[in-house]
Parts: structure tokens; C-alpha cells; sequence
């Protein structure tokens, strides 16, 4: 018995039984075929990795054995990758990873249609998120005034930030972008560095100009600077200011205060949008003084037009080993948590037991 399924992109796969379960044949389109398998079948082997059937393929034949659930959770991952190759998207091991990941945790969301969507393109690279929790930070972006993009590094909150900045710009949608920074690291240090107050203050704002380089002409970006139409500063000089048709982000918004935090939220004027980054396990504030990021996450929860998106370990877009690095760190400081709290915990028994001791003795 078998049951042929053709679908758009050329494909069609034929299921038969199996006694230790069963095996399905994925005809895929000639010209597809190796933008799937990558160069050096490295998508492949990721494949293998990754899918819970067997998967061998053959010229333009994939087949797929296995347990019939396995089997159809496989077929839908390659009808997919298939599918985002179809549309031009260059597939990787990484976006086959994150393929994977978005279908297997039963979302409704077709990763052919999140990881295609184009931000910005420019030389022949294009910006597009590459994870479910990116799509809908993006969408939030679209969609509200205000937005915070809370997670750990390589999560792309910044990057994806900058890129809808650059592409409101290009629309016409704002006049200006203005890109800024707490300066906390530089401290009491600020005054032994060389040069003047700009110079000084440069290397905080450096990631900044890189992410800008990669999507704007670099010749282009001097002139616009000087025209006010793009304006890198530290946070410091917002002060005061009302911010009318611009495109602000606050990167690294974990290392201000309260009071830094409110005065930035509230410089913003008409036809503007606000995005503000941070991750909040990494905060440099002398002192120990509050974070003005964690501060707003819970001021600021639920009011219309203000949106927090949060992205995790699973968005990072970097190499691999970060996400497994924040996450270890994560356990790490979750242990040392739990231990501090079990510490104070026999520390109050101490206490407890000593004072019951001594009323009994008097």
C-alpha cells in the first residue's frame, strides 16, 4: 500500500510499512536538492543528528524510516527545508537546528514562513530573524511603541533592533535613528583614558557603529552623523531632550538606574518608536545598585503599546557553544542561589536553636 503526497514545491513521498515500523520516500525537486543537503552534505549530517527517523537519501529520493509518528514529524521538518530553500533562503546547519527546534515544540508556526522574512538586504546578505522568539520580537517592533528585547548575548536583540531602525529610515517612516548606550564601565577609569570626551567614550559605543556598518554604506554613514540623521551617543546626553520621528534604542539597558531609565522612556515624542535591549544577568552597576531594566520590567508589565519580548538560550544566533555557555552559567548562578538560600536557612535555625537554649537556661 502506498499514498503519494505531492506538494508545491515538487516534492512527493510514499509510505509503507515496515515490520519494525515504517519507511517513507521524499521525491525532492532536482533543483532544490542541494541547497537541502549543503555543501558537503553538512546539512545532512545535521539531519541525522537532529530527526527521530532514519533519514538516507539517494539522487533526489529521501527516505525516511522509522516509528510513524517519527516518520511524520521527519517529513513535515523536510517538507519545511525544502520549502525555505524554494523561496531562496541559503540553508545552514543552524537553521536547520532552529527548524527542528520550532517544529518539535508543537508550534502551529511554519518555519519556511518565520525564517523567511526579509528585514534588510544589502551586498547580497540579507538580515532576517532566525528563530520563532526573533520573529515575534520583530513583530513586536512593528506592532508597538515601545519594546524591550530582554535575553542573553547572541540573541540577536540588538542586531535585529538596528536593523528595523535602518529599515524605518529607508522607508521614510522616521527622520533620524538614534543609537545610545550607558557608559557604566568607564566609571572613575574615564578620566585616564586618552583623548577627548568623544574619544573616551567611543570604544562603549563601538558595537554599535559595527552592527551600522553592516547594514548602511560605510561612506554613507559619516555624512548622515554629521546631518544628525544618525546620532550614536551615550545615555547621558538624552537628557532633557524630546525626541520627535526617530528611531531610538537603548542598548545594554541593564546597566542604568531607575532614574536613568525613566528619564530616557520619557523623551519620547510623536511618531517615534522605542527599543530598548538588555539582559538583566549581566548587569555592571557600581555598588550594587538596582537595575533600571529590571525596574521597568515590572512597572511597566501590561500597558497597552508597551510590549516585552523575551528571548532565551535557544535563540542564540551565534556560535553553537553560546548557548550552551549560557546556559551552563545560568545553572551555575541558579546553584548558587539555591545554596545561598539553604546557607541563611541553617544560619536562621543556628540562631533559632541558640536563643531557645539560652531562654531555657535562664
Amino acid at each position: 500500500m502506498s499514498d503519494d503526497n505531492p506538494d508545491p514545491s515538487g516534492q512527493s513521498s510514499r509510505t509503507q510499512p515496515r515490520r519494525s515500523g515504517v519507511t517513507s520516500t521524499v521525491e525532492v525537486s532536482p533543483g532544490v536538492v542541494f541547497g537541502l543537503l549543503g555543501a558537503s552534505d553538512v546539512n545532512l549530517r545535521t539531519l541525522e543528528q537532529l530527526l527521530p527517523a532514519d533519514i538516507h537519501v539517494r539522487g533526489n529520493q529521501v527516505t525516511l524510516t522509522g516509528e510513524p509518528a517519527d516518520v511524520a514529524a521527519s517529513e513535515r521538518v523536510i517538507a519545511e527545508l525544502t520549502d525555505l530553500v524554494g523561496r531562496g533562503t541559503p540553508l545552514t546547519p543552524d537553521l536547520v537546528r532552529h527548524s527542528v527546534s520550532m517544529l518539535s515544540d508543537g508550534g502551529q508556526e511554519s518555519p519556511a514562513e518565520v525564517l523567511s522574512l526579509d528585514i534588510l538586504s544589502r551586498r547580497g546578505k540579507t538580515i532576517r530573524p532566525k528563530t520563532l522568539n526573533q520573529k515575534h520580537y520583530v513583530d513586536a517592533i512593528d506592532d508597538n511603541t515601545i519594546v524591550f528585547g530582554l535575553g542573553p548575548a547572541g540573541t540577536g536583540k540588538t542586531y535585529l533592533a538596528m536593523a528595523k531602525a535602518v529599515q524605518a529610515l529607508q522607508s521614510k517612516s522616521v527622520n533620524r535613528i538614534i543609537l545610545t548606550r550607558p557608559a557604566v564601565e568607564a566609571g572613575e577609569r574615564l578620566g585616564f583614558l586618552p583623548g577627548t570626551l568623544s574619544e573616551k567614550i567611543d570604544p562603549y559605543l563601538r558595537p554599535l557603529y559595527d552592527a551600522l556598518h553592516d547594514m548602511m554604506d560605510p561612506e554613507a554613514i559619516p555624512k548622515l552623523m554629521a546631518a544628525g540623521v544618525i546620532e550614536v551617543a551615550p545615555l547621558a546626553y538624552m537628557r532633557g531632550r524630546t525626541l520627535n520621528d526617530a528611531f531610538i534604542i537603548l542598548d545594554e539597558a541593564q546597566n542604568t538606574t531607575s532614574e536613568q531609565m525613566k528619564m530616557f522612556l520619557t523623551r519620547l515624542g510623536f511618531g517615534s518608536k522605542v527599543v530598548v535591549t538588555g539582559d538583566v544577568t549581566q548587569v555592571d552597576l557600581p555598588g550594587g545598585a538596582k537595575s533600571g531594566l529590571m525596574a521597568a520590567t515590572a512597572i511597566l508589565e501590561g500597558i497597552d503599546d508597551i510590549h516585552f519580548s523575551r528571548l532565551t538560550s535557544q535563540d542564540v544566533v551565534r556560535h553553537r557553544l553560546v548557548a550552551d555557555i549560557v546556559d551552563a552559567y545560568g545553572r551555575a548562578e541558579e546553584s548558587q542561589r539555591t545554596g545561598a538560600r539553604i546557607d541563611a536557612a541553617i544560619g536562621g535555625n543556628r540562631a533559632a536553636r541558640r536563643a531557645a537554649s539560652h531562654g531555657r537556661r535562664s
